[in-house]
């Protein structure tokens, strides 16, 4: 997606004239939550720029919904400082609120409702007049896809629909800034979808989001800027390629018999001599700074030593790769 220009994480404005600069959404400073002696958030610094979307990916329990939660006035900091609209979270709660929607981990609906009661209910409680939340409840069913089971109890709703109409019910007040945490869990491929379109559209449409996902795709799909946050601790932060770069860019694999496995090493170290070799599962590595260059030199090499690939190609790492690297649990005591 391309919203507003990533700004950077740790790049803070809280000494600008009135608390706040105007070009970020949501600004957190040295956010800090301790449960029982522990760290549950450590130390985070970010900033959110208006009218983007922020993706906060991490493994379970990393800290995610807590930070979260602190940042929507739920839960308050040990330490540190967050502002939600150049709002202080800790000191002006509910002007915070006026500003904002949420959509949790766990649908929050009232199960005796209808559809359309509960959005309704909701928008009255944004201060909409009953004519305004009524209009607006319709539309927003309409968008999420609801409309035709508007007028069915919620409580008989399957889990996909619960999370869709709380989804609904963050967004029928138009909020400036919205929270959401982990919002196509339990949800359906084609829902899925429908829902990364809508939060596209909200973009669009001027809302700044901040959510949270064990989704690679959907951060891939979605995100402007997304942060990695590990045992409480923000690890690594930039756009999709900038986190890919600093796996070190394009690379070679390798596949070949067993037998050719030594020869096909030492062609590929003769195309980078500094660069080293990995193996993995039968499949040989090597980072391609030359990307399709290095490639064809690889399966010249092959061809003079007459050896024939299994597979060969040529692979930018994704997303995935670069998770799995920096939320390895052998790397966790060198990155706290």
């Amino acid at each position: 997606m391309d919203h507003a220009s990533p700004g950077a994480g740790n790049d803070s404005r809280f000494d600008a004239p009135g608390g706040s600069s105007s070009e970020y959404a949501i600004e957190v400073q040295q956010i800090s939550k301790v449960f029982d002696s522990v760290a549950v958030v450590d130390q985070v610094d970010l900033c959110v720029p208006k009218n983007s979307i922020y993706c906060l990916l991490g493994p379970n329990g990393a800290g995610k919904t807590t930070l979260i939660r602190i940042l929507t006035t739920l839960l308050k900091a040990t330490s540190g400082r967050a502002l939600v609209a150049g709002i202080d979270v800790a000191s002006n709660a509910k002007g915070v609120r006026g500003h904002i929607g949420l959509a949790g981990q766990f649908a929050a609906v009232d199960a005796h409702l209808t559809g359309r009661e509960n959005l309704v209910m909701v928008g009255r409680l944004y201060n909409l007049t009953k004519a305004e939340s009524e209009r607006r409840s319709d539309e927003v069913l309409e968008r999420i896809g609801l409309a035709d089971d508007s007028n069915k109890r919620a409580g008989n709703y399957s889990g996909g629909m619960k999370r869709r109409l709380d989804l609904a019910a963050s967004i029928v007040g138009r909020p400036e800034i919205l929270f959401l945490d982990e919002p196509t869990t339990g949800v359906d491929p084609r829902s899925r979808v429908g829902i990364w379109e809508l939060i596209e559209e909200l973009v669009d449409e001027g809302t700044t989001l901040l959510l949270t996902t064990q989704y690679l795709d959907e951060a891939e799909r979605l995100a402007d800027l997304i942060g990695v946050i590990d045992h409480g601790k923000l690890i690594a932060e930039g756009t999709s390629d900038q986190l890919k770069d600093q796996m070190g860019g394009d690379r070679v694999e390798l596949t070949v018999d067993r037998g050719e496995m030594a020869e096909a090493r030492k062609v590929m170290e003769s195309v980078h001599p500094l660069v080293g070799v990995t193996e993995q599962e039968g499949r040989l590595t090597i980072a391609a700074p030359g990307g399709s260059a290095d490639l064809m030199a690889v399966m010249r090499g092959l061809e003079a030593n007459a050896i024939t690939p299994l597979n060969i190609g040529l692979r930018r790492p994704s997303l995935d790769d670069v998770f799995l690297s920096l939320t390895d649990p052998s790397k966790t005591e060198i990155r706290r």
